[in-house]
C-alpha cells in the first residue's frame, strides 16, 4: 500500500507539473519529511491529499472483466465456484483459487491440467469438475437454484412429446 501510494504522488506531481525540489518542498509542508522513505502510510496519504487540493484527480483504473467462458459446460464450473464462495467455503473464491482447486484435485488424475479452466475441452474432465463442485456443495448444504440457469429452449413444454 506504502508502494502503491508513493507512486501515487509520483503521478500527481507529474500532472501538477512540480518537479522534484517542489515535490520535497510540499511533502517538507505538509508532514515535515523532504523523503517519502521516512513517510508513513498517515504522511503519504496527507501528500496525496494535498496534491488533490491543489487540483490532481487521480483516475481509478477499472478492472478488465473477463468474457463468459466460451461453452456452457464450462459456465456452469463458474456458477458453482461462485455459489461455493458465496456460501462462505472457499478460502479462495477467486479465478486463481478455482484453477489452484482443479490443479489440485486432478492433477495427479488427469496427468496435466490446463492453466485456466476455461481451457479444459475434455468433456469427461469438464464433467468430473461439475461432480466434484456439486458433491462439495450438497455435503455443505447448499441449493443449487439449477430453474434460474436454464434456458427456455432447454425445457419441454407439458404439450411436448419427446421421442
Amino acid at each position: 500500500m506504502t508502494r502503491s501510494l508513493q507512486q501515487l504522488i509520483h503521478v500527481g506531481c507529474r500532472e501538477l507539473h512540480l518537479d522534484q525540489d517542489a515535490r520535497r518542498d510540499l511533502q517538507l509542508a505538509v508532514c515535515g519529511k523532504a523523503s517519502m522513505r521516512d513517510m508513513t502510510q498517515g504522511d503519504l496519504a496527507k501528500v496525496l491529499d494535498r496534491l488533490k487540493s491543489d487540483g490532481f484527480k487521480p483516475e481509478l483504473k477499472a478492472r478488465k472483466k473477463r468474457k463468459a467462458a466460451p461453452r456452457a459446460d464450462l459456465r456452469l464450473i463458474h456458477v458453482l465456484w461462485r455459489k461455493l464462495g458465496e456460501s462462505g467455503q472457499l478460502r479462495a473464491p477467486s479465478r486463481a483459487g478455482l484453477n489452484g482447486f482443479i490443479r489440485a484435485r486432478f492433477g495427479t488424475v488427469w496427468g496435466s491440467v490446463p492453466a485456466d479452466v476455461d481451457m479444459l475441452r475434455d468433456w469427461a474432465q469438464i464433467d468430473q469438475v461439475i461432480q466434484a463442485l456439486k458433491n462439495w456443495g450438497q455435503r455443505s448444504g447448499i441449493d443449487f437454484d439449477w430453474d434460474q440457469h436454464r434456458t427456455p429452449l432447454g425445457r419441454a413444454s407439458q404439450g411436448d412429446t419427446l421421442i
